[in-house]
């Protein structure tokens, strides 16, 4: 290599520090002039609450919302504002903007005192006790019913359980079937000593369960994301993101441990559900009786609920009126990025209009033509 050459190397090398340094101090004064990152910010009222649980209401946007409201739940592992992450960033505010009417719950933080909180108590108890509210401050027999991953779980036991309260059902990134090996968390969690755990923890702690979480994808989740960030810290609007996301993540509740207990055994272990095997409160929680019309969307790059785990649920309800919405991208990406915005969340809402109309306030349902459509979302 000749010095000319030489010198050009060094030259670059030295620019690349230089700059890394700029960015890196210019980074620094972003985040000090930054103040805690606000998320949840769509406006709500509280409507009701039971121990932890709460049920909030967002103020509709439109003058005429959709007759038929909607319920939220989200998973118990994570907290629910990811629905609702950045204004610009939202979810709900999609929701709201297409005139849906929009309630959601609240989970909450379990302490020790929580630990013998079983899926019957949040399923028959906390969750039917959101459905009755809404149905009752809106005079209605049925809502719309809209579950996220966990929350999309226990989504469908409910709508087989409950089926006359349920208008319309919505799966997002919902584990079904579990039988499947793609994916680590459903390898790991068929060997998992669940009872020690319980026993140990009484309540499982979030952090525990976030590290966890974290090592499905340890490389990217621990190291690559804080080592790209670098590169954009003179940009204060990626910077708010970042944050934004990490203050979500961070956010773990712990997990009620009979509730952790019965999930695992009878659905990661033993895949009842799609079996039509499952008891809750002393009941066969049979997928037959979900004859509503139905619509799975989920995640084509999900590394934490795989298509083949959500799939399947099409084909094991009874209904006639079904889709499915594949989304190109990952679990977190469905709600967040800038093509679930604009497809993914309107795509929802239409479909909940049409199928929520005025005047079904009262009698009975009317029959849906048959369909089983299936659309991607990219």
């Amino acid at each position: 290599m000749t010095l000319d050459a030489e010198a050009v190397k060094s030259q670059y090398w030295m620019d690349e520090v230089l700059n890394m340094q700029k960015k890196i101090l210019q980074g620094i004064g972003t985040m000090i002039s930054m103040k805690d990152v606000d998320v949840d910010l769509t406006p709500k009222e509280l409507v009701f609450q039971q121990d932890k649980i709460r049920l909030f209401h967002y103020k509709p946007i439109v003058s005429n919302p959709v007759a038929i409201p909607l319920l939220i739940v989200y998973a118990l592992v994570n907290r629910q504002y990811m629905m609702d992450l950045q204004q610009e960033r939202s979810v709900i505010r999609t929701f709201l903007e297409q005139g849906l009417d929009v309630y959601i719950i609240d989970w909450g933080y379990p302490d020790q005192s929580d630990k013998y909180l079983s899926m019957e108590d949040y399923i028959d108890g906390y969750f039917n006790d959101a459905v009755d509210t809404i149905r009752k401050a809106n005079g209605l027999d049925k809502v719309n019913l809209l579950g996220v991953c966990q929350g999309g779980t226990f989504s469908v036991i409910y709508t087989a359980l409950y089926p006359q309260k349920i208008k319309n059902l919505v799966t997002m990134v919902t584990p079904v079937d579990f039988a499947t090996d793609d994916g680590l968390l459903y390898t790991w969690s068929k060997y998992l000593n669940v009872d020690n755990l319980v026993d140990v923890f009484g309540v499982i702690p979030g952090e525990f369960m976030n590290i966890g979480f974290l090592m499905l994808k340890p490389f990217q989740l621990t190291m690559d994301k804080y080592v790209s960030m670098i590169d954009n810290l003179d940009n204060p609007d990626a910077v708010r993101d970042f944050l934004s996301m990490e203050k979500w993540i961070f956010d773990s509740p712990g997990q009620a441990g009979e509730a952790f207990r019965k999930f695992v055994k009878d659905l990661f272990q033993e895949n009842l559900l799609v079996q039509n095997k499952m008891e809750l409160g002393g009941r066969t929680v049979n997928l037959k009786n979900i004859d509503m019309p139905l619509l799975n969307v989920f995640a084509e790059q999900d590394h934490l609920v795989p298509p083949s785990s959500s799939r399947p649920l099409n084909d094991l309800v009874a209904s006639t009126d079904k889709e499915v919405i594949h989304f190109s991208g990952g679990h977190i990406g469905i709600f967040v990025s800038s093509s679930s915005q604009k497809k993914v969340a309107p795509a929802i809402a239409r479909w909940l209009a049409d199928r929520s109309l005025p005047g079904e306030k009262k009698g009975p349902e009317k029959k849906e033509n048959a369909r089983n459509n299936g659309s991607a979302v990219n």
